[in-house]
């Protein structure tokens, strides 16, 4: 028989953080979010392109519609199945020899428009919860806003 012991130091070291609110999201969260996105990219499922979504969350009505729908989704715990349906392209690469092989493809999965923005929201404001509240290691890096390459180097050389 195996045992096992547990470092309870670990989680000792590990302190109490304060409980947050979710707050509701904003009209500027979802603005920021819609523009950066190309109105030349294929759609979902869903056959909604990012030009006409952009047009249609111009209406300040449209926008609080689709921002009361989000702060449902998050209160509920809940995202819709139709967020999760997807479409996959298959395009072949070019210059190969033989197309026989499935590395000589790349599939593109297209998502729900409307989803993949209130997703991106999510996930910018989660990741600002996240490090605001440290929950994050100072030696996680990748994927994080706000950390260049020079803060990879200063982790680094403390490893090191």
């Amino acid at each position: 028989m195996l045992h096992y012991q547990v470092d309870t130091d670990i989680l000792n070291e590990i302190g109490f953080k304060t409980t947050t609110t979710w707050e509701l999201f904003s009209i500027e969260e979802f603005r920021r979010a819609i523009i950066k996105y190309n109105n030349l990219s294929a759609p979902g499922p869903d056959k909604l392109m990012w030009r006409h979504l952009k047009t249609i969350l111009k209406q300040d009505d449209c926008l609080s519609n689709i921002i009361n729908i989000t702060d449902v989704y998050i209160n509920l715990g809940h995202w819709p199945n139709h967020f999760k349906h997807s479409s996959t392209v298959i395009i072949p690469k070019l210059n190969k020899m033989v197309y026989d092989h499935p590395k000589s493809f790349c599939s593109i999965v297209l998502l729900n428009t409307l989803g993949k923005l209130i997703e991106k929201v999510i996930a910018k404001r989660l990741q600002f919860l996240v490090v605001r509240n440290d929950f994050i290691h100072l030696s996680q890096l990748g994927g994080l806003k706000f950390k260049s390459t020079t803060d990879a180097g200063v982790a680094l050389t403390h490893i090191v």
